[in-house]
C-alpha cells in the first residue's frame, strides 16, 4: 500500500489556484488543503489495483465513433454571425484581452 499523501499546505493550494487562475477564498483554500490529500490517496489506490495486465482506458464501456458524411450546408454570413455581438473588430468578435497580453 502506498504512503498517504501529506504535506499539501494551504500555500500549495493557493499557488496551484494562482497558476490555474482560479480565485479561491480563505474557506476554499482550507477545504482544498484538507481534500486534496484524500483525492491523491484515492488515485494512488486505483493505481495499485490497475496492474500491467489491465489495459488503460478513458471510458469503462467500449466506445466507437459514429461518423457522418461531411456535407456542405449553407451557413451564416459574417454580417449575420456578428449582428448580435456586443462589440465587433475587423469582422471578428471583440473580446477583452486576458493573461496580461500586450496589444
Amino acid at each position: 500500500m502506498s504512503e498517504p499523501a501529506t504535506g499539501i499546505t494551504r500555500e500549495d493550494v493557493a499557488h496551484l489556484a494562482n497558476l490555474a487562475r482560479i480565485d479561491l477564498d480563505d474557506a476554499e483554500l482550507d477545504r482544498f488543503a484538507r481534500e486534496l490529500p484524500l483525492i491523491l490517496d484515492s488515485v494512488a489506490k486505483v493505481q495499485e489495483v490497475a496492474g500491467e495486465d489491465v489495459p488503460a482506458m478513458s471510458h469503462p464501456l467500449p466506445m466507437s465513433n459514429v461518423f457522418r458524411v461531411d456535407e456542405v450546408r449553407p451557413g451564416l454570413t459574417p454580417e449575420e454571425a456578428l449582428a448580435a455581438a456586443p462589440k465587433v473588430e475587423q469582422q471578428r468578435f471583440a473580446v477583452p484581452r486576458i493573461l496580461g497580453e500586450e496589444a
